[in-house]
């Protein structure tokens, strides 16, 4: 297999899945280990380490998300003007390589820099390999979506194992013998790096397979030819890179700042798909529409789903007992993995369901699995809501129903979040499929943004308000109180979005 192989040749396999998707579900996995292991660190410990206020970690959380997610845009955008997502993908994973072992080095001194570098890495590295998943299949392919499922169960693999690893070393939870106090936040920071190393050395050999997908693009001349891409304009991005860096670290330590950003980018951005659509004939603009009702929806859904790195860990550290099902785990490495847990098991079964649903006809279409993962979110967020009544006096609760809420949310996040990656590429014309999958992620910025708010104003409605109970006590009413509020703004919105069903039938026409 080599460079030779044609995209018809890749796109005319047999079975249920392509081969290549293996070798790029092992890259994304280690990828999503580096981001999740650093993810699940970051409230805690800005809050133990840096003696952060947990509305102000809370602010500087949801900042450093939305700005990893709005990279994503710009990654699609230069991977499909300039680098190609190759090239995109190695240059991201590098800078995220680079800025974990910055953090590793002294997480203390050089958090903000460190993570600035694993912000714009992720943005380079993340929608391109999601991208290269939708070219191995054809328009229009009933497979698609249970591509994407599994493709989704290697980022939960990750996430599962980075999630729980690195928080429970940094915590002192794992290796607590082995690893002296000083350096654990140390060792777990370059775990990260370590297992990103593995991800780009997958990738080196995933490449071979890949046959004409994520070629860098060539310049097209006035009079029509296809050249090579010129060197500097390759050059000029990788120093742009490294000039945003100073931008992150002053945005992402004066929250302000943040806001003003996203008052901006996503208006910016908008306009300038406008323009692109202007080419577009009738057929395609519907679809461009129909691609971004889901974008708007997707920022209240990830919005409330991304309380899991704001809130839930503050949640987590105070009010969670450390046992599940009899075994003494982690409270805070529960929340970082329990979701992807349970998405490695369900992920594939429910792909294959709806290859199964297809055969007979009776599949859902996307908007209505979008609607039902909405309502599927509100439910679990009613069950964090429920936690309250499993609580002792001094505010702990149950360590079980906390992650029995989490696997209600996992459903609803199956019915949303990987089809939503298929859906974009199904909508998406050749020359915007990065573009629309940055897009895709920019709405998660903003949904990072939101829930950075929430769980911002969460903490500050219980400190506003003391009851003269335990504080943890009175942490536990006000998350709880918050999460039943965005139950039910879930539950709405998954109404709405059935609702809608009909005229979103007719922007996408053909696509299902």
């Amino acid at each position: 297999m080599s460079q030779t192989q044609t995209l018809e040749d890749i796109q005319n396999f047999e079975g249920k899945y392509p081969k290549q998707i293996w070798s790029l579900f092992f890259s994304e996995m280690w990828e999503r280990f580096s981001f999740y292991g650093m993810r699940g660190m970051l409230v805690f410990f800005m809050i133990d380490q840096l003696n952060f206020g947990e509305a102000q970690a809370n602010l500087q959380y949801g900042a450093t998300q939305a700005f990893v997610y709005a990279f994503t845009f710009l990654g699609g955008l230069f991977a499909d003007k300039i680098l190609g997502f190759r090239k995109s993908l190695f240059w991201g994973g590098s800078m995220m390589i680079l800025g974990s072992i910055i953090l590793a080095v002294d997480p203390h001194a050089y958090f903000f820099l460190g993570i600035a570098f694993t912000v714009i890495g992720t943005g380079f590295f993340k929608p391109n390999i999601s991208t290269m998943v939708g070219y191995l299949y054809k328009k229009g392919d009933s497979r698609t979506d249970a591509g994407f499922s599994l493709f989704y169960a290697g980022i939960n693999l990750g996430a599962l194992i980075g999630g729980y690893l690195c928080i429970a070393i940094g915590k002192g939870h794992l290796l607590q013998d082995t690893i002296d106090e000083a350096h654990r936040w140390s060792v777990a920071f370059g775990l990260a790096a370590f297992v990103m190393l593995i991800s780009l050395v997958n990738f080196v050999f995933t490449k071979r397979h890949l046959g004409p997908i994520g070629l860098q693009p060539k310049e097209i001349t006035k009079d029509g030819k296809e050249i090579r891409m010129p060197l500097w304009k390759e050059i000029g991005t990788y120093i742009l890179t490294f000039a945003m860096v100073p931008v992150i670290v002053f945005m992402i330590d004066n929250t302000d700042y943040t806001a003003y950003f996203m008052y901006t980018v996503g208006p910016l951005a908008l306009i300038y798909l406008f323009y692109e659509m202007t080419k577009l004939n009738s057929s395609e603009r519907k679809k461009i529409i129909a691609a971004l009702v889901f974008i708007f929806f997707s920022i209240l859904f990830f919005g409330i789903y991304e309380q899991a790195g704001g809130s839930l860990s503050i949640f987590a550290a105070k009010n969670l007992n450390s046992d599940l099902l009899g075994m003494h785990l982690d409270p805070n490495g529960v929340n970082n993995s329990g979701g992807a847990f349970f998405i490695i098991f369900i992920a594939p079964l429910l792909g294959l369901l709806w290859i199964w649903m297809a055969k007979k006809k009776i599949e859902p279409n996307t908007v209505m699995k979008f609607g039902l993962g909405f309502i599927l979110l509100g439910a679990g967020y009613y069950a964090l809501f429920g936690t309250r009544f499993f609580a002792d006096t001094v505010g702990m609760t149950s360590l079980d129903f906390f992650t029995f809420a989490l696997l209600v949310i996992t459903l609803g996040e199956l019915c949303l979040s990987p089809i939503g990656l298929s859906i974009m590429t199904k909508l998406s014309t050749a020359n915007l499929q990065g573009m629309m999958m940055g897009m895709w992620f920019l709405a998660s910025a903003y949904g990072q943004y939101v829930a950075g708010l929430l769980g911002a104003a969460m903490s500050k409605t219980r400190s506003e308000v003391p009851t003269g109970n335990h504080p943890n006590y009175d942490a536990l009413i006000a998350y709880t109180d918050g999460y039943k509020d965005l139950g039910l703004y879930a539950v709405i919105a998954g109404v709405v979005l059935i609702a809608l069903s009909p005229l979103m039938k007719k922007l996408m026409q053909e696509v299902r």
